[in-house]
């Protein structure tokens, strides 16, 4: 035995030492390649940076009026106008750094006064963005404001902070429960309603003194990303994924038999009611607008105020959008831990909270400093977008839900000169 193990450990050292060989031998060629790779992503990482800073951001908020009558649709085809912004080059994109624009669809509540906030990567997506908003909302009033996050700082002495990701139960091309299975796309009258977003706009009303939540929803135009885009291996499109999906589920509802020569042969597709909905959903699914998504949510208190069912209740406003059969939204990373002993003395949860809070005041996910910092990106098309974030109606009758106090209207054409 003992001579057995001998041999293998000569074999071993020798095996070993004959790859090192070639490790070192090969070095000329591949040492370069890796430091061309990390010189490439440092640069990009710098170049990038100093283009954010530099351009700036503008963030608007959004007040209602007293009725809005349109239906999600509206804000549906704010986002497909959105979808058209950004083209950049080849040098724009590796000399100057210039990234493909991204937003920022805010809801939040200040002790349960609730308010709408767009946030832009770039001050000249300003007019774009008022101009699109008042042709779908033209009652909206639409103001530049200071960024309310810069109002809470991470102490510990002072603030409870509880900040999470959200993220698909399922693949991206499987539709969330949109406002057209609500029936918002028939435009029902206001008594019959029944609008998702209602949850989402209740809890945060619901909020007391010293109470905050925050929930943030980040998107960017997703494209066939290629060099132009600071890729150096181009990315699929998603629709790809969502035809494979397809194929799968027609290929599962295809018999197959043999026939008297023994060949075997497919019979007529037989899928199930349940097959032919999650086609029907995901071709529509594909024919939208489709946007990559990131969604952080949190809920801030000060100490004596903390109430911890609140996180429960943040959970659970996105809940009416998950579909037992398709898709819908579940937790992904957060500030907590399960056991005492993953965190010891606090310093794992206090670096996170930090760390979450800093990435959700420079809206920061698709680019450095924190790209795709402890979550993975997904597909949400303009549908869904509209579904989770839009302007709610009468229907909506959360008494901390500010909106205007007077309808606006053009003055009449007849007045005197």
């Amino acid at each position: 035995m003992e001579f057995v193990n001998a041999f293998l450990d000569a074999i071993r050292f020798d095996l070993y030492d004959r790859v090192l060989d070639i490790i070192w031998i090969a070095a000329p060629a591949w040492v370069p390649i890796v430091l061309l790779i990390i010189w490439g992503r440092l640069w990009m990482n710098y170049v990038q940076s100093l283009s954010i800073f530099e351009r700036g951001s503008v963030l608007l908020e959004i007040k209602l009026p007293r009725e809005i009558t349109k239906s999600p649709a509206a804000m549906e085809v704010f986002f497909s106008q959105i979808y058209q912004t950004g083209s950049n080059t080849e040098i724009d994109t590796f000399w100057g750094g210039k990234i493909r624009p991204w937003f920022s669809l805010e809801m939040i509540s200040e002790e349960g006064k609730v308010r709408f906030f767009i946030w832009m990567s770039e001050p000249r997506w300003k007019n774009f963005v008022e101009a699109q908003l008042y042709a779908q909302y033209p009652t909206i009033e639409i103001y530049e404001v200071l960024d309310y996050t810069t109002l809470i700082h991470h102490n510990l002495d002072k603030w409870f902070m509880w900040i999470t990701y959200f993220k698909l139960t399922g693949e991206d091309p499987l539709p969330i429960k949109t406002y057209v299975d609500y029936g918002l796309d028939k435009d029902p009258k206001e008594e019959y309603k029944i609008d998702p977003i209602s949850a989402a706009v209740e809890y945060l009303g619901s909020l007391g003194k010293g109470e905050y939540s925050w929930i943030q929803i980040l998107i960017q135009a997703h494209k066939k990303e290629k060099l132009k885009d600071g890729r150096l291996i181009p990315k699929e499109d998603w629709k790809l994924d969502a035809k494979k999906m397809i194929e799968k589920i027609r290929a599962d509802s295809t018999p197959k038999f043999t026939d008297d020569s023994g060949k075997e042969r497919s019979g007529f597709p037989n899928p199930t009611p349940g097959q032919i909905d999650t086609i029907k959903a995901l071709e529509r699914s594909i024919s939208k607008f489709p946007f990559e998504v990131a969604i952080r949510a949190g809920y801030l208190a000060k100490n004596e105020n903390m109430t911890p069912i609140r996180i429960n209740g943040l959970i659970a406003s996105f809940k009416q959008y998950n579909s037992q059969d398709l898709n819908g939204f579940r937790l992904g990373a957060f500030t907590d831990f399960d056991y005492p002993w993953q965190d010891f003395k606090r310093i794992r949860r206090t670096a996170l909270e930090k760390r979450f809070l800093e990435a959700y005041k420079r809206r920061s996910f698709f680019n450095p400093p924190f790209k795709n910092y402890l979550c993975t990106r997904f597909i949400l098309n303009s549908e869904e977008l509209a579904t989770i974030f839009h302007l709610p109606g009468g229907v909506v009758q959360t008494p901390t839900l500010e909106r205007i106090g007077s309808r606006k209207a053009e003055a009449p054409p007849n007045l005197p000169r």
